[in-house]
């Protein structure tokens, strides 16, 4: 079950110069934080304690939330490198195309045009064919010249 965020709980994470911004349901946190913490997470101190001496309240999450946290940071930093720390929004997962009812209905439009073209396209090779098998055919096999 993932942590949700009150109203008041957001204005005050807000507050904290950690966080970058938050949602009900995320938190992006700053660069400098992000970096730091796996820092001092590298020399021994806790995912939690990182979290509680950065003046968070660690009782609202969940128990796994901060070794994750710091788990997938170190993930970016192994495919991107500290630098990837940079994009707010935490690890991207691969999950396939993204099928949000926007991106849907784009692709939808698209293919629509696609097959709209692909008609057009049809009906003047049709008209073409007709035409030509329309006209009189000239004989060339004939031996009048």
């Amino acid at each position: 079950m993932r942590t949700t965020f009150s109203s008041e709980e957001i204005a005050e994470l807000r507050k904290n110069p950690c966080v970058f911004n938050c949602t009900e349901k995320s938190i992006n946190y700053t660069y400098e934080f992000k970096k730091r913490s796996l820092e001092l997470h590298k020399e021994g101190v806790s995912a939690r304690e990182i979290w509680k001496r950065s003046g968070f309240d660690t009782d609202k999450w969940q128990k796994h939330y901060f070794k994750g946290t710091l788990h997938d940071w170190r993930k970016v930093v192994e495919k991107h490198g500290i630098e990837g720390l940079l994009k707010p929004g935490g690890i991207q997962y691969d999950r396939g195309p993204n099928n949000t009812d926007k991106d849907t209905l784009k692709r939808l439009e698209l293919q629509v045009k696609y097959l709209e073209a692909e008609n057009d396209f049809l009906a003047q090779l049709r008209a073409k064919r007709a035409e030509s098998n329309s006209r009189p055919v000239k004989n060339t096999n004939s031996s009048e010249h």
